[in-house]
């Protein structure tokens, strides 16, 4: 028997097993003698196994006596499963989308609402073809994700060192999300006291807005307190987008009004029949997560 087989013959025991076990065991095995029950772990994968202990380290333990099976797969991860011959499911093992509630401003300050709301206003500024950001509720999605985990950086990885990478590499900062935020508004703020004479981004005229907005994107305005002015751009952009056509349940999205711009019929139940059906419009309603109005009635 090959240690490839004798790998899968022994899988259901390793699926059962903690990740924290199995990073624990990979780390112990080294490829000194090729013991035929361990797959070969080559010298260069050391390192990177080291770090995702360390990425990992505070999240298992800050599972302390919270059962396996209150894991589901949207945060921490289940644990590995196998399944044959149908599609599993099991009432209230999946997460349930993290809505949001209540109105007005959780992080930004009047002040940040004024630049949130100008900047997010001139990426996608509304007309007749359909609601700009500003009335599809993007400032306030952006509030509630940065004063939520995105915004505290619950899934990046913080710890340094801080080089300047490369766009491949993603997200490359001392700064949380929320921290990134609030220096470049305010950094912002100031180039544009500095170069434009005014009193901030909001009170620019539309077509000096586009201008620092361009500056921004092509990394060609330097930001003070050590805000990289492409890479907030690239964030503010991206996060806009996600707000303007995520579930009206995430704050964003209001009515629905950029899905029914686009012809998306929402969260459907089955599209497939219509796999095939290039070019053809859904005749569904729009819908969301939480139904729409009229979802009751009959």
């Amino acid at each position: 028997m090959s240690s490839q087989d004798k790998f899968s013959a022994q899988r259901p025991d390793l699926e059962s097993r903690s990740l924290a076990q199995k990073i624990t065991d990979h780390e112990v095995r080294q490829p000194l003698g090729n013991p035929p029950d361990c797959v070969p772990v080559a010298p260069t994968v050391e390192v990177n196994l080291v770090r995702r202990r360390l990425l990992i380290g505070s999240a298992v333990v800050g599972l302390g006596g919270v059962a396996a099976a209150a894991i589901h797969d949207g945060e921490l991860g289940g644990l590995p499963q196998t399944f044959r011959g149908a599609v599993p499911w099991q009432e209230g093992t999946a997460d349930a989308p993290p809505g949001v509630s209540g109105s007005g401003y959780a992080f930004f300050t009047p002040q940040e609402v004024a630049f949130i709301e100008a900047a997010v206003g001139r990426l996608i500024p509304n007309d007749p073809v359909g609601p700009g950001a500003v009335e599809a509720n993007v400032p306030f999605f952006l509030d509630r994700q940065l004063a939520g985990r995105f915004g505290h950086g619950d899934h990046s990885y913080l710890g340094g060192p801080w080089p300047k990478g490369t766009p491949e590499q993603g997200y490359q900062t001392r700064f949380r999300p929320s921290q990134l935020y609030r220096a470049a508004m305010a950094a912002i703020d100031k180039h544009v006291g500095a170069n434009f004479g005014s009193a901030g981004f909001s009170k620019l005229a539309a077509e000096d807005q586009d201008k620092v907005l361009k500056g921004l994107e092509g990394g060609e305005i330097n930001l003070d307190d050590g805000v990289d002015s492409k890479n907030f751009f690239a964030m503010l952009l991206q996060n806009t987008k996600e707000g303007y056509f995520s579930d009206p349940i995430y704050g964003g999205n209001k009515d629905m009004g950029a899905w029914k711009m686009i012809g998306f019929p929402g969260a459907h139940y089955d599209y497939k029949e219509w796999v095939p059906r290039h070019g053809e419009r859904v005749p569904y309603p729009t819908v969301g997560f939480k139904g729409r109005p009229g979802w009751t009635e009959t």
